[in-house]
């Protein structure tokens, strides 16, 4: 496959679809700073029956705009009041929703992505807790597929945590902390060029044990300095057990006005 052609030729041989998106439910891990996810059935069939003996149930979904599979929009995180591209945050904020790079701006995704694999790097299936990824690991991924983000490719990093995805407090490494992209490995993806990245954490970005998230200077590299959506609690054991470093990436975020994020369903689409 050409490392700038993989949808002519996933399209050309059939198309099979891999999901990077971890499922909903209520009571899924959520980052503290977040609501969570609560879903119940407001009708339930035999509620209400029509003439013809027809029934409907449907439900009520309550959620952040953060929480479970989801992708930031540039309105999320600002630094010393700035967002990205100089724009004043108070400003924007107004009113309740953002009147300027609100989450009805994310774009839809249908680009070049690559896998960078950090946990299969160092011969584990699970990075520990607090690991930061640097720039050499990243380089080192790399060539180890010969996958090297470009410009316009979405990068996404595997670290193995979402295999705690069900263990919920051990997902969320209060104690433990959780492995993620370091700052000068951020600026390296931003120098590549990436539209957006994603990791398999709740927060990308490395958590030291204990510290939380109090500070993310991740997220100010890539959103407010770069202009770069990041994707978290990313599902990539599935794509990395099958050594595809290169496919075609798919997602199409909810056009939520003013708002800071959106729930995504992130698919890798490759050749059968």
């Amino acid at each position: 496959m050409s490392a700038r052609d993989p949808l002519t030729a996933a399209v050309s041989g059939g198309v099979r679809l891999i999901e990077l998106g971890q499922p909903f439910f209520t009571g899924m891990p959520c980052s503290p700073n977040h609501p969570g996810f609560r879903m119940t059935l407001i009708r339930r069939h035999g509620d209400m029956t029509r003439p013809d003996g027809g029934s409907a149930a449907n439900e009520i979904i309550v959620t952040g705009g953060h929480v479970g599979t989801h992708i930031d929009a540039l309105s999320h995180v600002s630094h010393d009041g700035l967002l990205h591209g100089g724009v004043d945050a108070a400003q924007a904020q107004r009113g309740g929703l953002f009147h300027e790079l609100g989450a009805e701006n994310l774009p839809g995704l249908l680009r070049r992505g690559v896998l960078l694999d950090v946990a299969a790097l160092h011969g584990v299936p699970t990075l520990p807790g607090g690991y930061e990824i640097t720039v050499e690991d990243l380089r080192r991924a790399a060539k180890a597929t010969g996958s090297e983000p470009q410009p316009g490719d979405v990068a996404l990093i595997r670290t193995g945590w979402s295999r705690l995805f069900d263990e919920g407090d051990a997902y969320l490494g209060a104690a433990t902390g959780v492995p993620g992209v370091g700052v000068e490995a951020a600026r390296w993806l931003a120098g590549r060029g990436v539209v957006a990245t994603g990791c398999d954490t709740t927060a990308y970005e490395c958590v030291q044990p204990g510290a939380g998230h109090r500070v993310l200077p991740v997220h100010r590299v890539l959103l407010v300095e770069s202009g770069i959506y990041i994707m978290e609690h990313l599902a990539l054991e599935e794509l990395a057990a099958e050594k595809l470093p290169e496919f075609v990436f798919l997602a199409a975020p909810l056009r939520i006005v003013g708002g800071t994020g959106s729930p995504v369903r992130p698919l890798a689409a490759v050749s059968r």
